[in-house]
């Protein structure tokens, strides 16, 4: 009896080992993302003396960098490697040697304890020095490994006072060594300098430059770069617009780059064939300084010239990228596939209305970002591309008969209104 227990409590030890031997790891049956495939972002703050100032929404701008960083921490997304690292924030004294020193990781660059890092943020005070070239060179290495997207998010306040170690040169070097780190700038009510300087260190490795004053704008655009680090990225494919259509380069669908020049029009040409919509977008961004009021044009014409449709958008300097749109969709085709016609060329015209005082120069151009889609049309009539409402035609035609129709109907209820007042 016993050795018949004891062998029964041996198969079952058996069978146990075997169930836990063949059970996935905890990481894995978790689905937790593989280190190396994570995408990692850094974000990298300044706290110099100057983030004191208390022009940003009546609070200081550290105040409500802090803000903006906690309510970034909530939606952090869950593949996503973050890491802090500071500039300025432990230096108060006046040795330039040291202060140009004062950079340090605030929180390692892996998977996010959100109370930890709130904790470490509300910790931090405006203190010294703005080294920001050193800064970018210590966020680099913090990102060092791995095969997925990286990318460092700089809010500043102020250009760097660390020279010669020129930030801008730092990002150009980032950039040569083909790491495939992006950086993104973010400039806190920033002056003529600062703005420059931010919008070369952004220019220099593929990333944006954004103009901030206000906490929500701030907030918004951080947990934007954010989140985009956890999306596959898409690069734009260089082109070169022509002078006229006759000689511009024929785009497929996807997204691609150029560089326009104050008031210039560039000229591209897709072909969209019978039964498919043509879907583009522009966007052109102020790198430099510029004049307010300005504005960019999107036109789809004909090869004749004859215009098609068109998207246009005005701005007045309060956003550093201006962007429109258009929709052409092409009628099918009622011809045997055989005698189906050609796809129709389409010229796509980019313009702009920017200006610049006499001291900013204007070339290279201002960087351009043109994104090309064709999808099958619209089948039914209730999408108003359809109806080439785009044109503007089909909604005056509406608008101008539903008028007579209102009109003669107020009018015959007006005449029976008298009519009946004077039979009574």
């Amino acid at each position: 009896m016993i050795t018949r227990k004891r062998l029964a409590a041996g198969v079952c030890g058996l069978l146990a080992a075997m169930t836990v031997a063949l059970l996935p790891t905890p990481a894995l049956a978790a689905g937790e993302p593989d280190a190396d495939s994570s995408p990692k972002v850094e974000l990298t703050l300044d706290v110099s003396g100057s983030m004191r100032a208390r022009d940003i929404d009546g609070q200081s701008r550290m105040a409500a960098a802090k803000q903006a960083f906690n309510e970034v921490l909530d939606a952090v997304p869950d593949d996503v490697r973050l890491g802090i690292r500071t500039l300025g924030a432990t230096y108060r004294g006046e040795d330039r040697k040291v202060g140009c020193k004062d950079t340090r990781q605030l929180y390692p660059v892996g998977p996010l304890d959100r109370t930890e890092a709130k904790t470490a943020v509300a910790t931090l005070t405006p203190t010294g020095w703005t080294p920001i070239g050193p800064a970018l060179l210590g966020a680099a290495d913090d990102l060092k490994g791995g095969d997925a997207s990286r990318r460092i998010v700089l809010i500043t306040d102020g250009e760097d006072t660390c020279a010669p170690l020129d930030p801008c040169q730092v990002a150009r070097d980032i950039a040569a060594k083909g790491i495939h780190l992006t950086v993104d700038t973010l400039g806190l009510l920033p002056d003529a300098k600062t703005r420059n300087q931010l919008s070369c260190i952004a220019e220099a490795t593929g990333g944006t430059y954004t103009s901030v004053e206000h906490t929500k704008q701030l907030r918004d655009r951080v947990h934007q770069l954010v989140d985009r680090a956890a999306r596959p990225l898409v690069t734009p494919v260089a082109t070169e617009g022509a002078a006229d259509c006759t000689g511009a380069p024929q785009l497929k669908p996807g997204l691609y780059s150029d560089r326009e020049k104050f008031a210039e029009h560039r000229w591209y040409r897709v072909d969209v064939r019978p039964g498919q919509e043509l879907r583009a977008s522009v966007s052109v961004a102020a790198d430099r300084a510029v004049n307010n009021d300005y504005g960019v044009l999107l036109r789809a014409s004909t090869v004749h010239g004859r215009e098609i449709v068109r998207g246009a958008e005005a701005g007045n300097g309060r956003t550093d990228v201006i962007s429109s749109g258009l929709r052409y969709p092409k009628a099918p085709s009622d011809a045997a596939d055989e005698d189906a016609p050609a796809a129709e060329t389409v010229c796509l015209q980019v313009s702009n209305s920017f200006s610049a005082p006499a001291s900013v120069k204007t070339d290279p151009g201002m960087p351009v970002e043109l994104t090309v889609d064709l999808v099958d049309g619209p089948s039914d009539a209730s999408d108003a591309a359809f109806f080439g409402l785009g044109h503007g035609w089909w909604l005056l035609i509406t608008l101008a008969l539903s008028g007579l129709a209102a009109g003669l109907l107020w009018g015959w209820i007006s005449r029976w209104r008298v009519t009946v007042w004077r039979t009574n």
